[in-house]
């Protein structure tokens, strides 16, 4: 059975979400501050992490980006500004639900996030994601997430990652923001342009140094393509 570990403070609520999906097959595995999940994650394995933002201790928004490296992260927030919501996915957040929501709706979203798990360790294992991608000076190894451009060594998020895989298997096809986010994210596009441009941006940031980021253009009113 699939483990998850539920990080909010919130005793009542915590308790909640653990029963429910209890009910439901998982195992669950509790944190109430920002410390204890570090801990927690530092000694067990889990199949997902459910996180909070407003934690005590350590806050949410400071451990998305090493949570996400090994584990996929649904963020559940109060927040429900889009500046919260660029900032948290673009750190490595698979997913985002504002508080309230319906308990089946968070069950169908870790669904998601663990048949997204599932098919990448089936094609691990297959041997499917051996191959390298190559673009120009851009080099990129789906199996262990590494980029090279021109020699130099690129770190990029999950989605960043994604972001240019998409291209790179589909040079000079045109995709929209929406193609970009329900490729890389896995789920349906919010209706968010700011969270493909800041991803973008961040990408080219990344690569300037090595000058190959202009291998991406914006193709205005369409999406972005490589060139």
């Amino acid at each position: 059975m699939e483990r998850l570990l539920i990080v909010e403070d919130d005793v009542e609520n915590n308790q909640m979400i653990k029963e429910y999906l209890q009910e439901h097959g998982y195992v669950c595995v509790q944190a109430f501050s920002g410390s204890e999940a570090k801990l927690l994650f530092s000694m067990e394995e889990f199949d997902l992490i459910l996180l909070d933002l407003m934690l005590p201790g350590i806050p949410g928004e400071d451990q998305v980006a090493v949570f996400s490296k090994k584990t996929p992260v649904i963020v559940l927030s109060a927040r429900s500004g889009l500046e919260s919501k660029v900032d948290v996915l673009s750190a490595g957040a698979d997913d985002y639900i504002c508080k309230p929501f319906a308990f089946p709706e968070l069950l169908v979203r870790i669904q998601v996030q663990l048949r997204r798990q599932d098919k990448k360790s089936a094609g691990d294992s297959a041997g499917a994601d051996s191959i390298i991608y190559q673009y120009k000076e851009w080099q990129m190894n789906p199996e262990t997430q590494e980029m090279t451009a021109a020699g130099e060594k690129i770190t990029l998020t999950k989605h960043e990652f994604l972001i240019l895989e998409l291209l790179i298997r589909n040079p000079r096809r045109v995709f929209s923001k929406q193609m970009i986010y329900e490729y890389a994210w896995g789920e349906a596009y919010f209706a968010e342009d700011k969270t493909i441009n800041v991803h973008i941006s961040n990408i080219r940031s990344k690569l300037k140094e090595s000058g190959t980021d202009s291998y991406i253009r914006t193709v205005w009113g369409l999406g972005f393509q490589l060139l």
